[in-house]
């Protein structure tokens, strides 16, 4: 019989049940429900103390390194970022007149700096334009947390301030404006100041496009030209011992100026000792008394309002008397002068002669026409204004037939000159280059034929006139000679002369116009005791003209060729065959 087997008296063998539950399983629906939002309130009172904690780190962040001049990262936000570079500016041939530098700028935190008396001796040794007693204060006062101690560094003055390893110093890297040309286009291109503004010149003029393009600007300045004609003014101001001068060059064609330059100048890279005389320009903002040149403008108001011919003329054989003043010629033939005579010898009596034929609105609206009573455009904002009688009497239409009475600049001379040679177009001057082959419409101002006889009357002036000494053999000069007192007061300095000449070439097309005017020249041992116009201006004209010709391309001619003369023969249309000569 075989016994039972218990299983719970064989502790060896394996149990393969399911132990019995240990109490009541939790019930489905509300308490589980009520479980689950426990633990969402949990997790949302989590992270309502996370952005709490978060926003108190920001607010931190803020106070003790944002706040804090002295942090990298405030050194950031010390001043407005510079989003655009300003642009360059280029001569017409492409060569950089101004261009912009990345610079390290060095200022301090106060509170961080230690020893403030040696930190100032150490700065003002690696930075000598640095006052020491003026920077030690700064840096000694403790309410401060900024100062600027020096804007635009070198990299070598970085670099020797890095070596200090002075506490409490910061760079911030900013913007330069630098000029290649330096003292040579000062007064053209002009400056910008520190903070990226235009404060002179065509820094000024254009300082929005300049601010906002991403093209260079290219100018009508042809810097060959440029240095030619400064190199050729100091000579002169140099050997009459001057007080200055001014000259521009000018196509007759087109308004582009290829050259404009105004004695003393500046170097627009260092402006720290410059005085306003040197900044002053002289070619567009100062106004004057142009004197004899000014006879150009009356001679072509006669001509084209047909006042007079070629073959007329007036009686120069005495003084000419108005109320208390009297109007006489420096070198006086004493007789009577034909048209182109009173041009040549520059006749003051003739010339105010032909100006009361003329009378008063005929005068005043020939001037109009060729801009001489309004203030030019252009891209400068250093332009003068003309001045010119409010109560336009009979005795100023013959003072300023002869160039006295009435002020303009050499920017106005040259752009109505332009106007007298071209064929009679006043174009609007420009310092900005236009396309190759452009040529703008311009305005009519006097007749073609006014044209032509002017430049013949012009040319006859350097042939057998007060212009000789312009002569370029081979190139055609023509032009005029003047020389003005300066205004003193209501009177006239005589011993303050503004010598001048202008002229263009070649005259029997003409391309180009240059000015000269020298201010308060002195006669010296080459000059036969004489400062005027023709001794002083008219050879640095002559020696411009030979430089400048090969350059631009204009090649010399046989002047006594039979075309030649042909062309600029003074012949009266009334009597065909008449020919005007100096004799």
């Amino acid at each position: 019989m075989k016994a039972d087997f218990d299983p719970r008296e064989n502790p060896c063998r394996p149990r393969h049940f399911k132990p019995a539950p240990c109490g009541p399983l939790p019930a489905e629906g509300p308490a589980k429900q009520s479980l689950e939002t426990s633990r969402t309130r949990l997790v949302l009172l989590g992270a309502l103390f996370c952005l709490a904690f978060a926003a108190i780190g920001v607010r931190l962040v803020d106070v003790t390194v944002l706040k804090d001049p002295g942090s990298k990262i405030a050194r950031a936000h010390v001043r407005p970022h510079v989003e655009h570079a300003r642009a360059d500016i280029l001569d017409r041939n492409g060569v950089k007149l101004a261009t912009t530098l990345e610079t390290p700028s060095l200022f301090a935190n106060p509170k961080l700096v230690q020893g403030a008396p040696e930190a100032a001796a150490k700065l003002a040794a690696v930075l000598p334009g640095l006052n020491r007693a003026e920077l030690e204060a700064a840096l000694s006062n403790k309410e401060r947390s900024f100062v600027w101690i020096k804007r635009n560094l070198t990299p070598e003055q970085q670099f020797e301030i890095n070596r200090l390893g002075i506490p409490g110093l910061f760079f911030q890297t900013e913007q330069r404006r630098v000029y290649p040309q330096g003292r040579l286009t000062a007064h053209v291109v002009g400056f910008a100041g520190v903070d990226n503004n235009g404060l002179q010149g065509v820094e000024r003029g254009l300082d929005d496009e300049l601010k906002t393009s991403d093209d260079p600007v290219t100018l009508s300045i042809d810097l060959r030209l440029q240095y030619i004609l400064k190199e050729e003014m100091a000579r002169q101001i140099e050997a009459f011992s001057a007080k200055g001068g001014m000259g521009l060059i000018a196509d007759v064609d087109t308004g582009e100026i290829l050259a404009m330059v105004s004695l003393p100048d500046f170097d627009p890279n260092d402006r720290a000792e410059v005085d306003s005389d040197a900044t002053f320009n002289r070619a567009t903002l100062g106004t004057y008394e142009m004197g004899s040149v000014f006879k150009i403008f009356n001679t072509a108001m006669a001509l084209d309002s047909s006042v007079t011919t070629l073959a007329g003329g007036y009686d120069a054989s005495h003084p000419l008397k108005v109320g208390r003043f009297t109007i006489h010629d420096d070198h006086a033939k004493n007789r009577w002068l034909t048209v182109p005579e009173i041009f040549i010898y520059s006749s003051n009596i003739g010339s105010a002669r032909m100006a009361v034929d003329a009378g008063i609105d005929r005068q005043r609206d020939f001037l109009g026409r060729l801009g001489l009573l309004r203030t030019p455009s252009l891209e400068l904002s250093e332009v003068g204004e003309p001045h010119y009688p409010r109560e336009w009497r009979l005795v100023n239409t013959m003072t300023i037939a002869f160039g006295h009475g009435m002020s303009v600049s050499p920017l106005q001379m040259v752009t109505a000159v332009s106007a007298v040679v071209n064929g009679g177009i006043l174009h609007r001057a420009t310092l900005l280059r236009h396309p190759d082959g452009y040529r703008p419409e311009g305005v009519r101002a006097m007749s073609q034929r006014t044209s032509e006889d002017m430049r013949r009357l012009l040319r006859l002036v350097v042939e057998k006139g007060t212009g000789k000494f312009a002569a370029a053999p081979g190139y055609l000069v023509g032009g005029k000679t003047g020389t003005a007192e300066k205004v003193d007061g209501r009177g006239y300095a005589r011993k303050e002369l503004l010598s001048s000449f202008i002229g263009a070439f070649p005259m029997n097309q003409p391309r180009y116009v240059i000015m000269i005017s020298i201010d308060e020249p002195h006669p010296n041992a080459r000059s036969a005791g004489e400062a005027t116009g023709g001794w002083v201006a008219a050879p640095a004209v002559s020696r411009i003209v030979q430089r400048m010709a090969p350059i631009v391309g204009i090649p010399a001619v046989d002047e006594d060729s039979p075309e030649i003369r042909r062309a600029l023969l003074v012949e009266s249309a009334e009597t065909p065959g008449r020919k005007f000569a100096a004799n």
